[in-house]
């Protein structure tokens, strides 16, 4: 059964920014990752389906209910984590927790209480004099004391120190645990790889990918390169419809990417060729990222 449903949701800014017949589906107790660089579109979508922000065109639900005409509805029940939390001036922890549980409606200060120890949290300190990663640790606090079903994280662990990374990461496969339904954005593969039951890679706006854990666990795509001891087995095997990613005439040497189905045919084919050598490399998933971010300046920190 489908939690989150996104469908043709599309919002164009200058410049040709924004998001563009963006359509996926979380299913219940799954955890979804949104994979992608900063300003490729992830937070945008985060924000539709938290009602922030109305389409052009498309639309996003949540149990069912409309997030741009029923936003009251769906953001009681949802867990939301922003990628760059604003928080008032003027308030101490505790102060905000107490606005944030009077706005949600819910009071439970024995999870806050666990929540502050699990992430060492002195909800007596001022905003203002916290430090970056205190005030992402009082945004996560907020996003999961009501204990909500649904999670929408984007860039959860974004200014936190790698110790408090793990400790999170380490939370989030608990709370999945608990069949927790959760939409997390990224660009940080590890996180991704580590928590997600499905990988969404999204560029420009645009959803450019999507491959499941098993893909990943078991090797996107193998690629094997092969050298031949002659040039008439080289430009033999060069001629075979495989999915070749070079051939080098010159040192008799070839690459192919092969699905896992793949292989058995080709290990039985490669045996009628003079072979000099040949070796298995597995893609990851930076790697198959890699394919449709070509260039450096694609992919930014």
């Amino acid at each position: 059964m489908s939690v989150i449903e996104v469908n043709n949701l599309t919002k164009s800014y200058a410049f040709g920014k924004g998001i563009f017949d963006v359509t996926f589906n979380v299913n219940s107790g799954e955890v979804v990752g949104f994979l992608g660089p900063n300003g490729a579109g992830k937070s945008t979508t985060m924000r539709h389906l938290m009602g922030f922000s109305i389409p052009d065109s498309g639309e996003c639900k949540i149990n069912g209910h409309d997030c741009a005409k029923e936003y009251y509805i769906t953001k009681m029940n949802i867990g939301y984590l922003p990628g760059e939390p604003t928080l008032p001036q003027g308030l101490d922890g505790k102060a905000f927790v107490k606005m944030m549980e009077g706005l949600k409606g819910c009071h439970n200060d024995k999870l806050v209480e666990s929540l502050c120890n699990r992430f060492e949290l002195d909800l007596n300190q001022d905003i203002k004099k916290m430090s970056i990663g205190e005030r992402r640790k009082l945004a996560v606090v907020t996003a999961f004391m009501s204990d909500p079903e649904v999670l929408l994280l984007d860039e959860p662990t974004s200014g936190l120190d790698p110790r408090m990374q793990e400790i999170f990461i380490e939370f989030i496969e608990e709370e999945k645990k608990r069949g927790k339904t959760i939409l997390l954005s990224s660009h940080i593969f590890r996180e991704v790889e580590r928590l997600c039951d499905r990988i969404m890679i999204i560029k420009d706006g645009r959803i450019v990918a999507s491959v499941s854990k098993d893909d990943i666990s078991k090797g996107l795509k193998k690629t094997f390169e092969i050298s031949f001891y002659n040039l008439a087995s080289y430009e033999s095997f060069s001629k075979l419809n495989y999915d070749f990613s070079e051939r080098n005439r010159e040192k008799l040497k070839v690459s192919i990417k092969l699905n896992n189905d793949s292989i058995d045919g080709f290990i039985k084919n490669i045996k009628n060729y003079n072979v000099k050598s040949f070796s298995e490399i597995t893609m990851t998933l930076e790697d198959y990222f890699m394919k449709f971010y070509k260039t450096r300046g694609d992919f930014s920190e």
